[in-house]
């Protein structure tokens, strides 16, 4: 046998290279990827619209990316396209959800097809608590300037939180629609329809905790000090008055048996007369998108409507002290001002992705959060009318 002495002396010359003995590697030699060598392009002909992921040195073996089947419309939707274009590429069924959200309410602003919903001023002015509150905590208080929003729960029930702000939204839009204060509808599942919420057994049971915890607790919205110029009513109310709901004692839905009887709403006084006189539309994809993330939807609904009523110059609301948004939001309280700081620059990201052309920034220094008018870049077309929920 040759020794590896004598194999890498003849390795160079031409004719004398030594056996392989079957271990060569017959495969063309592939160059390092880089990332600037992938593309994302379209075919040249006319007739084939599908993309195609292409890359400079990829070998014969590598992933081909498959056809993109077009729907009805034209369209394709983005997970659809990222699952095909890139199918070694791993990306969760959520974050896919989450991409087909964000081309759905750009596309539905861009061709001014907006499904709009409504939403209580009490709850856009001072946010509801984000997290469940301690068992003992019966009374939540939030302020926005002068204006002061006070709850106060029932023992049994405790406050209002989290996915509980879709319950008033869901109940605005559907007086809105029906021009009435006793609203009617087929089943309590329908709300989760309306958002997208999945329709299971945990679900169901969230949301007829919800509805027992808002129709149990009252509300005082007004003027903090001087309650003779209360903004709804000179008296606390409550958010319905009458509520007929029908749920099944085995916490799973039931869809048909729901239908055959009748679901009831009756709105107090005071609480359909602040929604029909101050309404406040938002747009129902976008609820459906946030509504796992109340702080960013609230922050989200906030920034709609304050940028929508600036005139001139700019607004800068502080983001600390008395009449700050730490204050006015139902977020946590953070011990570091730069932890609260940190959370409005995250918000602010993820309300552009919905909406790039949001007018609201911090400010150099930090402290503030400097709000434009939106009136040339509205995220909400006002000509559009509501979806009947």
């Amino acid at each position: 046998m040759t020794s590896r002495k004598g194999r890498s002396a003849v390795a160079g010359v031409e004719g004398l290279e030594p056996p392989t003995l079957g271990l060569e590697n017959q495969s063309p030699t592939v160059h390092p990827i880089r990332i600037h060598d992938f593309s994302l392009r379209y075919s040249a002909s006319h007739s084939d619209r599908s993309p195609q992921f292409g890359h400079e040195y990829a070998p014969h073996y590598a992933p081909r990316a498959l056809p993109v089947q077009l729907k009805s419309n034209g369209f394709s939707s983005l997970s659809d396209c990222l699952q095909r274009v890139a199918p070694v590429i791993s990306i969760s069924k959520r974050r896919l959800k989450q991409l087909d959200a964000i081309q759905l309410v750009r596309q539905q602003r861009e061709n001014r097809k907006q499904a709009i919903a409504y939403h209580a001023r009490p709850f856009v002015l001072c946010g509801l608590p984000l997290r469940k509150p301690r068992p003992d905590q019966f009374i939540y208080t939030r302020r926005n300037g002068n204006f002061l929003l006070e709850i106060t729960a029932h023992p049994r029930f405790g406050l209002p939180y989290g996915q509980d702000r879709l319950i008033p939204i869901w109940l605005a839009t559907l007086a809105h629609r029906q021009k009435a204060r006793t609203l009617h509808f087929d089943s309590p599942t329908q709300l989760l329809d309306y958002f997208h919420l999945p329709n299971d057994g945990a679900q169901y049971r969230r949301m007829r905790a919800a509805f027992q915890r808002v129709f149990a607790a009252t509300i005082f919205f007004g003027t903090d000090g001087l309650r003779s110029q209360v903004f709804v009513d000179s008296a606390r109310f409550h958010f319905l008055d009458q509520m007929k709901l029908w749920f099944n004692r085995s916490d799973e839905p039931n869809l048909l048996r729901s239908r055959t009887l009748e679901n009831c709403v009756l709105l107090s006084e005071a609480f359909y007369r602040e929604i029909v006189e101050h309404p406040i539309p938002v747009e129902r994809e976008v609820i459906a998108a946030l509504a796992h993330a109340p702080g960013l939807l609230d922050f989200y609904v906030w920034i709609t409507w304050k940028s929508w009523t600036v005139n001139g110059h700019p607004a800068r609301i502080p983001l600390f002290g008395a009449n700050g948004l730490c204050n006015q939001l139902g977020t946590a309280h953070y011990s570091v001002d730069r932890l609260f700081r940190h959370k409005i620059a995250q918000w602010l990201l993820q309300v552009k992705t919905l909406w790039p052309e949001c007018p609201a920034s911090l400010s150099e220094d930090g402290l503030r959060l400097v709000v434009r008018s939106s009136k040339t870049c509205t995220a909400i077309h006002p000509i559009e009318k509501p979806v009947n929920p």
